[in-house]
């Protein structure tokens, strides 16, 4: 075995050395499917090796390099044709450099003959383009800071007076060089910055003065119901609003004009009506001092809303502030003429007594108008003013009148009548106050700080001397016939002023005095109770017995017999305490104040039943079992007289 294996070592030594052995291996374990060289030559092997025989394999190597030769050959013929080309490039390169050489050098020549014609060509164009750029600036500059010919003329306007249609726009364009100009100072050229701003503004001021004379005379047609104020106007009073001094004489001018029309127009509506004769005259009304006095105010209402209209038309383009202010003070001038013509018919109607009513209602229509025009016109208006003064003279001759003629209802002592109810001068009086009160109208009475003050000065003139009068009337009446005469005349004072507005501070004054006579009513009511019951003088003895006094019982008119018959009465009373009631009760005229009196009442004699059932209980006083002199107790009574 071991021989054997020996002899196979031996066998494989002298195989590996062999070199076809090695050959053959290398040539197996060749992968062709990898070796992408080989297959590319045995693709082009393919192309004339087509028989495989022993003599094409012994020629193989002959055929491939008479094939690489063949190859050789072809590529040779074909570069010996390229080079052919080339030396054909070559020769029309090498005459074309020939030719370039000849051109440069002629060029040089000429550039040297034309270098001088060059440079003098240059310095022309250069010349030229400064000079094109100093006649754009100086055009640009004239274009700024110069009037055109045609706007020179539109400023120099007309020979009838009246402004070129491109006026305004030549005014704007002067006040653009002007300001303008003051770029100027600011730069190196300060002179001619002053010289065009001197021309600017004698053209400025030229043109102003021509304006403002313009815009005058068109101001002063203007005096008609229906003004015709054009866009040529509106847009003169915007130029002029640059200068203060011209705008203010032209808005007065304005104002002026149409003051002169508004007073003609007032004039014509109390005389000669409306168009046609509608509406009628003012002055047909005259008989009926409320309506006149109307129809003047609402006529001037109207006619002040259409001023204030045409100034915000005639101002609408300007651009000012304080435009408000110049309306309303021009609104204050164009109704100032109206104001005497206005005041003495007032005057004639407020002094010729229409009557308290009358007077009140004119009075508030006075205010109101006031009031309404207040936000148009400014503080110190005239027509303000003599709307406040008449007002003011209708308020005292109205609280004049007023306070005689409620002292002239309440100069006589009336007698309470027998029902104890108002006697005829309080309802008299009341009248009036309800009639004074229902003519106030509340869409032109605005409830102000100062018109509540007139309603409680109005109420006070009134109600006043009556709950006076009405004291003195009662002030030889018993106390119970008193209180409740007061208390019905109270009563019916209440509920007419209850009626109206911010009379709440009277209600509770009148209210508190209607409580005292009820609380004198509940007196006399529970001590009449008591005193039928004839337990008037058990109840006196009980709050004025002291317990160091000794018991209760040991008092003359308080042992337990007396006080037993005393209580079997008021057990009578118990049973119809209707009957017990004092008559001048029926007579209260208000049910609630009936209701309150019975109920307080009640109240009282429960109390006073419960503080004698507490003494009569009491050990200390002596009576023993007090359900065999008072069987029934305070809540059973309280139950019952409920």
């Amino acid at each position: 075995m071991m021989a054997g294996d020996n002899d196979a070592g031996v066998t494989a030594a002298p195989q590996q050395n062999n070199p076809l052995a090695r050959k053959l291996s290398k040539i197996l374990e060749t992968r062709l499917e990898n070796d992408k060289e080989l297959l590319e030559a045995l693709k082009a092997l393919s192309t004339f090796f087509t028989d495989n025989s022993l003599r094409t394999r012994r020629n193989l190597r002959s055929d491939i390099e008479c094939k690489s030769l063949s190859i050789n050959e072809e590529f040779a013929e074909a570069f010996g044709r390229v080079k052919e080309e080339l030396d054909d490039v070559h020769a029309d390169v090498q005459a074309m450099a020939d030719c370039c050489r000849d051109m440069t050098s002629r060029l040089r020549a000429t550039r040297t003959q034309t270098h001088e014609l060059i440079a003098k060509t240059t310095k022309l164009q250069t010349e030229t383009q400064r000079l094109e750029m100093r006649a754009s600036v100086v055009d640009a500059f004239l274009e700024r800071f110069q009037l055109k010919p045609e706007e020179v003329k539109a400023l120099r306007g007309t020979r009838d007076g009246s402004l070129h249609d491109n006026f305004f726009d030549a005014l704007r364009r002067v006040k653009q060089i002007h300001d303008d100009c003051k770029v100027l100072l600011r730069t190196k050229q300060q002179t001619a910055g002053l010289e065009i701003m001197e021309a600017m503004a004698l053209h400025q001021e030229a043109a102003y003065e021509r304006l403002y004379r313009w815009t005058q005379s068109e101001c002063r047609v203007l005096n008609s119901d229906l003004p015709d104020i054009n866009a040529t106007l509106c847009q003169a009073m915007r130029a002029l609003q640059d200068r203060p001094v011209l705008f203010t004489y032209s808005v007065e001018e304005f104002s002026t004009a149409r003051r002169n029309a508004v007073v003609r127009g007032f004039i014509d509506a109390l005389t000669r009506g409306g168009p046609g004769g509608v509406p009628r005259p003012i002055e047909l009304h005259s008989h009926d001092p409320l309506r006149y006095v109307g129809d003047m105010l609402a006529w001037l209402h109207q006619a002040a809303a259409s001023e204030c209209e045409h100034m915000q038309s005639l101002l609408k383009l300007v651009t000012k502030e304080g435009v408000a202010d110049v309306v309303r003070q021009a609104l204050a001038h164009i109704t100032e003429g109206i104001c005497r013509p206005l005041k003495v018919r007032i005057e004639q109607v407020v002094v010729s007594e229409p009557g308290l009513v009358a007077l009140y209602r004119l009075a508030n229509l006075l205010k109101f108008y006031e009031h309404t025009m207040t936000p148009t016109l400014t503080a110190d208006a005239p027509l303000l003013a003599c709307l406040a003064e008449m007002h003011d003279l209708g308020r005292r001759l109205f609280f004049s009148g007023l306070g005689a003629r409620a002292a002239k209802l309440t100069e006589r002592v009336e007698l309470p009548p027998a029902d104890l109810g108002a006697t005829a001068g309080v309802s008299r009086g009341l009248a009036l106050l309800a009639e004074v009160l229902e003519s106030r109208d509340s869409s032109v009475a605005r409830l102000d700080a100062r018109r509540r003050d007139d309603l409680a000065e109005v109420v006070a003139r009134v109600v006043d001397p009556l709950v006076q009068a009405c004291s003195v009337s009662a002030s030889r009446l018993a106390a119970v016939d008193m209180a409740v005469y007061m208390a019905n005349s109270l009563y019916l004072i209440y509920t007419t002023l209850s009626l109206y507005e911010f009379t709440d501070r009277r209600l509770e004054m009148l209210q508190a005095q209607v409580d005292a006579h009820v609380d004198t009513l509940v007196s006399e009511q529970a001590s009449h109770v008591l005193a039928r019951a004839e337990l008037s003088h058990v109840y006196a003895h009980v709050r004025a017995h002291a317990p160091k006094q000794g018991a209760l019982s040991v008092v003359a008119g308080m042992d337990a017999a007396s006080v037993k018959a005393a209580v079997g009465r008021f057990d009578a009373y118990l049973a119809s305490p209707d009957a017990s009631a004092l008559p001048q009760c029926g007579l209260l005229v208000s049910p609630r104040t009936r209701e309150t009196v019975a109920a307080r009442s009640v109240e009282l004699v429960s109390l006073a039943y419960a503080q004698i059932y507490e003494a009569i209980g009491a050990p200390e006083n002596g009576y023993g079992d007090v359900n065999a002199i008072m069987p029934r107790t305070p809540a059973q009574v309280t139950k019952l007289l409920s």
